[in-house]
This record gives structure tokens, sequence and C-alpha cells, in this order.
């Protein structure tokens, strides 16, 4: 068991079997290579979450939460650094931004997914070879950004 003081979630027990480990690290995190993810499995968004840096936890969702027919051309190199591939035992997982303040502006990163090796817990996030995959392609459409922004404004207003 390894202990972790999140400063988003408190103090976590991760049992060792649930570590994902990231060999060359996450662009940007390049010396944070083990990782957890945190949250509940019924909400559509979960949290890759350092066990290195209690304060580092990147918002994750699955592909197909955000479009339906996602199909993402992986590098043959990127696969290969997550070990032997059962194909069964790969998934994918999108890092989502989402700014302060601004929900209904948040974007899913799909041209760069992270790909996981479940089987092994070895991951890397690669770069799609798609290159139709935004890295900023917009979450909420448009009809919904505009209303949850009214909202807001109109909450703000009402304060």
């Amino acid at each position: 068991m390894i202990s972790l003081t999140s400063t988003r979630f408190g103090d976590l027990e991760v049992d060792d079997a649930d570590v994902i480990n990231f060999p060359a690290g996450i662009p940007g995190f390049e010396d944070k290579r083990s990782w957890i993810l945190v949250g509940d499995e019924e909400n559509a968004v979960m949290w890759l979450h350092s066990i290195e840096d209690g304060s580092l936890a990147l918002p994750v969702t699955t592909p197909e939460a955000i479009k339906s027919d996602y199909n993402a051309k992986i590098p043959r190199e990127s696969l290969e650094q997550i070990g032997e591939l059962d194909i069964t035992a790969v998934i994918l997982l999108i890092v989502v931004a989402i700014p302060p303040g601004r929900p209904w502006d948040m974007t899913a990163n799909l041209r760069a997914p992270i790909v996981v090796n479940w089987s092994s817990r070895v991951a890397t996030q690669a770069i799609a070879l798609n290159e139709d995959y935004d890295f900023r392609y917009p979450v909420l459409d448009d009809n919904t950004r505009e209303k949850m922004k009214a909202q807001s404004l109109a909450a703000e207003k009402a304060n």
C-alpha cells in the first residue's frame, strides 16, 4: 500500500497494483512517473493523480464520452512503449482542460490520448496520427456553452 496526501482528495491509500507507470513521464510532467486513477467510476470525468506530487491531478475521461466515433491511430513506437499488447487490455484516456471560472469553455485533447496497457499498468501519452483531431476540442456544443455562460452571468448579477 502507498499513502498519498492529495490536495484535492485528502489522504488516500493506494494499492500497489493500481499504480499506472509512465516510463517517460507525461509531456510537461516528465519527472512524474507513477499515477493512479481517482474518482467515482459512475462519473464521466476521473482524475489521473500523480503519486509523487499530491497537488498534481489531471482530469481525464474516455474518448467515447467526448466523441462517439473516436478512432485514434496510435503510432507503433508509442504502442511499443507500453509493452506486449493484448488489444482488449488497452484503454485510452483523454485529458480535459477546464478553465477556472469558465467550465463552458472546457476542451479535450483528442490529438494526444493517454494509452494504458491495463494488464501491465504501463502507459504513455501518444500523438495520434489523425491530424483532424484537435488538441483543444470543445467538449460542449455551442448551445450548451452559451446557455451555461448566460446562467453564470445571470447568477453573478443576482449576487
